[in-house]
This record gives structure tokens, sequence and C-alpha cells, in this order.
């Protein structure tokens, strides 16, 4: 009998919960914008990379096959 009470006194207190006001201080403000911009701009950075690879390579390729033609 006792445990069908708390039981019953948990599923209230998880079925009929009020929202929390819970506060965001400016540290874990600022660390997630600096996570949001950081996750940003390691895209723009790894496509330059990639962009910037594939452009070398492409112009190395062009001057092997000039040199080889002289």
């Amino acid at each position: 009998m006792q445990n069908k009470k708390l039981i019953i006194i948990f599923i209230n207190l998880f079925l009929f919960s009020t929202y929390a006001n819970a506060y965001i201080g400016p540290g874990l403000g600022v660390g997630f914008i600096g996570l949001i911009i950081g996750f940003i701009l390691s895209i723009f950075v790894a496509t330059y990379v990639l962009i910037l690879f594939l452009f070398k390579k492409l112009t190395k390729n062009k001057n092997k096959k000039k040199n080889k033609i002289k």
C-alpha cells in the first residue's frame, strides 16, 4: 500500500510538472555563440582549403604538361 502511494505521487509529479525557470549565464551564452561561430567558420575554412588544394593540383599538372612539351 505504501509503495503504491509513492508510485502515484511520483507519476503525478512527472506528469503535472511546471516549466523550469532556468537561467543561462553570460558565460554559457557566449560559449554557445562561440561554438556556433566556430562550427560555421570551420566549414568555410574546410571548403576554402579543399578548393585551394584542387586549384593548386590542377595548375601544377598544367605546368608539368607545358614543361614536357618544351
